[in-house]
């Protein structure tokens, strides 16, 4: 069943893809946030305040931050239920749970978000008003360990080659997709490990042409790759945890 569930949240049902999967034959981390993704943009054209109106307003919703944790990568052809809902809206900001569920009703994926709404004519965040809100209704936060937003940065990092930004990066709004910047930092990593708990604080937005200046570095517990400008600044800071 896909919609509202008579508690706020919006959900939708699904089936993991071929197109999905890795060598494994369980859903990739970025198909995973893509799901995630979907559900937003789903829960948002439901209510009327979808991308069409919101690119005829020059307005959008940008994300700012991701904490995502991984129980379990569904594999081929499994159904899963993904599902969004807000938790709270505060002056430029608003906060999004959201989870995937397994056949059994079983969480699999949790994730906190926060979102920044943005006047894209003037290029800078502006107020959300109510009728930009009031539609999704909020719902208590879901039972996970929230980390902090700021990621701190490692002592020393190594730097990668750069690369441009692709045709295929690029959403709606114009600017490399949220999701692109988790591939890319992945792409960055040697080695086949799972991630556990996935953080990205998204500082600025990347266009197509903008070169991509990676820095990684991995420590015991963790690897970070800041997605970087020409001038080391980040476009985005990814921070990943294994199992």
């Amino acid at each position: 069943m896909t919609g509202y569930n008579g508690q706020g949240r919006y959900e939708f049902e699904g089936r993991v893809r071929y197109s999905e999967i890795d060598h494994r034959g369980t859903i990739t981390l970025p198909a995973l946030i893509n799901y995630f993704q979907d559900c937003s943009i789903f829960q948002s054209e439901a209510i009327g305040l979808g991308t069409e109106r919101l690119r005829e307003e020059k307005k959008a919703w940008v994300l700012s931050y991701w904490q995502v944790i991984v129980d379990r990568y569904p594999g081929l052809c499994e159904q899963v239920t993904t599902g969004t809902f807000a938790t709270e809206f505060k002056g430029l900001y608003g906060y999004r749970n959201f989870y995937m569920k397994d056949g059994e009703g079983k969480i699999l994926a949790r994730a906190n978000s926060i979102w920044v709404f943005m006047d894209l004519e003037k290029g800078r965040p502006a107020r959300p008003t109510a009728e930009h809100i009031e539609p999704y209704g909020t719902c208590e936060p879901l039972d996970m360990p929230y980390e902090d937003r700021k990621i701190v940065l490692p002592g020393t990092s190594m730097e990668g080659e750069p690369f441009p930004v692709r045709k295929y990066h690029i959403d709606t709004n114009e600017h490399v997709n949220n999701c692109q910047y988790v591939q890319m930092a992945q792409e960055m990593v040697a080695g086949d490990a799972r991630v556990h708990q996935l953080r990205v604080d998204y500082k600025k937005s990347a266009l197509l042409g903008d070169m991509i200046c990676p820095k990684i570095s991995v420590e015991e517990e963790r690897t970070v790759v800041e997605l970087c400008d020409g001038n080391g600044k980040p476009y985005a800071i990814v921070e990943m945890k294994y199992e």
